[in-house]
């Protein structure tokens, strides 16, 4: 990968820092776009035979990795074997975000392109729902994260979702003052407004006098001006 980086402005690096936030002192990156981590490693796939345990080995070191590209590259050659997913390797990426996650980024890629679309399949509703319950009880910040993302992403592939078990988990994740806490239940939220916006605005507007203003803005961005502008009104 690094033959290919693209040439960075020190502008460039400082913007990609900033916005990574990583807690990793020794992070590096590249500057590879995900899309060329993507063709990268699947072309990679295709040129050698690889069994799941061989992958699973593979993955587990890129995504120890302090280079941001390695990391990325570790889950996504997992990915090309997730025909032989189940909830032990759902537990070992638990374990692997735990252990390995140092930005936001890097969290919330696992969790939209390889946990959330496995737990989202029809048959695999138990698992997602114990997944997630489990998940939002984590010590781990990045794992705790992770339990709105994989929500919002199984709510993404169904464009449907229970209320009461949004909210609930909602209500349980707001004791935690972080902000990428605040902010992914902000953006669960705002998913959920997409299907059904009025259930978003009743509940928004029921608990807005408790709820972090960070929530409700996040939560708020895909709703009209005129019922957004009611929301943020103090």
């Amino acid at each position: 990968m690094k033959d290919t980086a693209p040439k960075l402005s020190s502008d460039q690096i400082v913007w990609r820092n900033k916005i990574l936030n990583s807690s990793n002192p020794d992070f590096f990156g590249y500057g590879h776009k995900i899309s060329d981590i993507e063709r990268i490693i699947k072309g990679v796939h295709m040129k050698y035979q690889c069994s799941f345990e061989d992958a699973l080995n593979v993955s587990q070191n890129l995504m120890s990795s302090n280079i941001q590209e390695e990391k990325f590259a570790g889950f996504f050659f997992l990915n090309r074997f997730k025909k032989h997913f189940n909830h032990t390797t759902i537990e070992l990426l638990e374990h692997l975000l735990s252990e390995n996650c140092d930005t936001w980024a890097f969290c919330d890629s696992l969790c939209i392109r390889v946990i959330g679309p496995f737990l989202g399949k029809k048959n695999n509703q138990q698992l997602a729902e114990k997944t997630i319950n489990n998940w939002s009880k984590s010590d781990n910040l990045w794992v705790k994260r992770g339990s709105t993302v994989i929500l919002l992403k199984t709510i993404m592939m169904k464009k449907e979702f229970n209320k009461d078990y949004v909210f609930e988990l909602a209500e349980k994740m707001l004791v935690y003052n972080d902000d990428y806490i605040l902010k992914g239940i902000g953006w669960l939220l705002k998913t959920c407004s997409k299907y059904d916006p009025d259930a978003i605005f009743n509940y928004l507007m029921k608990n807005k006098s408790r709820l972090p203003r960070l929530v409700l803005r996040y939560a708020s961005e895909k709703l009209s001006k005129e019922i957004r502008e009611q929301i943020l009104k103090k």
